[in-house]
């Protein structure tokens, strides 16, 4: 892991600040230059008498971009800089992902059943030291793989799946969804991810449910779309891309081709500690150095209080 990936913002909208804080010092330093709006306000020949005797002292363009260093370093500690912990592998039990595969008929006699197993194998690959578990459905799902990190026995069990491993005629998503989310309910996951690789057969309002609930959970919902590469049998189901897309607009994930898996294989690869802290627990991952920034802007304030001779 380099030093970048170890970096994070906790809240970085506070950097939108930083532009307002320079320009709110410029104007500042404007007015400031020398006298501000009293040359307009008093004489000329009676400004020019105050200031032979002494009287008139003009503006301190230092106060302000002084004000305007302690405004910055107060902004860059409010964005919650901080750096990942040495010890957040050790919550990776708090962290994990669920393979929902579909393996009713039109995905198993649809062509493309072998790289539909072979994308589980690369979500699982992706999901790094975290615990990986399998569920494949069609008309009823089952848990074929529970929650494990042994990536050799989950290949070997992908491997052995086909299109007898679930009995149960028909496609039905949302009892696998279903079964993702009591997965990750009953092993006390946090920041837990579902990837759904299917055709898209069978999506309807149960499935869409199942997706809020996912997602009220603060976990997310992706998915693969897997289409037909070979003519189906006469009154199989057509795969229908439109409804995936919307059961994972619902889920808050991502949807993928099979040919173009890049960003929800990052999504999955991304570290433990970044994976809490998207679900709020950032303080179990991260060690936050804003504070030290407060003290340091506490310096240049006191610039800010000296007295003039």
């Amino acid at each position: 892991m380099s030093g970048l990936d170890a970096f994070a913002l906790l809240r970085p909208w506070w950097l939108a600040a930083l532009p307002l804080v320079a320009l709110l010092a410029l104007r500042a330093a404007w007015r400031s230059a020398p006298l501000g709006d009293w040359a307009k306000a008093v004489d000329p020949a009676l400004m020019a008498m105050l200031a032979r005797r002494g009287a008139v002292l003009g503006g301190r363009r230092q106060a302000n971009l002084v004000a305007a260093l302690t405004a910055s370093l107060i902004a860059l500690a409010l964005a919650g800089p901080a750096f990942e912990r040495l010890d957040a592998t050790a919550f990776r039990n708090l962290d994990a992902t669920v393979i929902v595969l579909d393996v009713s008929r039109s995905v198993a006699e649809g062509g493309a059943f072998k790289d539909a197993r072979q994308i589980a194998q690369a979500a699982a690959e992706a999901a790094g030291t975290r615990s990986v578990a399998v569920i494949v459905y069609a008309g009823d799902a089952y848990l074929a793989i529970p929650p494990t990190t042994d990536r050799d026995a989950l290949g070997a069990t992908l491997f052995a799946i086909d299109a007898d491993t679930v009995p149960d005629r028909g496609t039905h998503p949302e009892r696998g969804l279903a079964m993702a989310r009591r997965t990750l309910e009953e092993a006390g996951v946090i920041a837990g991810d579902v990837v759904l690789i299917t055709d898209g057969d069978g999506v309807g309002d149960a499935a869409m449910r199942e997706a809020g609930a996912i997602r009220a959970k603060g976990w997310s919902l992706s998915a693969v779309f897997v289409p037909a590469t070979k003519s189906l049998p006469a009154g199989a189901p057509k795969p229908d891309r439109a409804s995936l897309d919307r059961l994972v607009t619902a889920g808050g994930g991502i949807a993928a081709d099979m040919g173009d898996l890049a960003a929800l294989l990052d999504r999955l690869g991304a570290s433990t500690a970044q994976h809490l802290a998207s679900g709020g627990y950032s303080v179990l991952a991260f060690s936050e150095v804003g504070r030290w920034l407060i003290l340091l802007a506490l310096l240049p304030a006191l610039v800010l209080f000296r007295r003039s001779a």
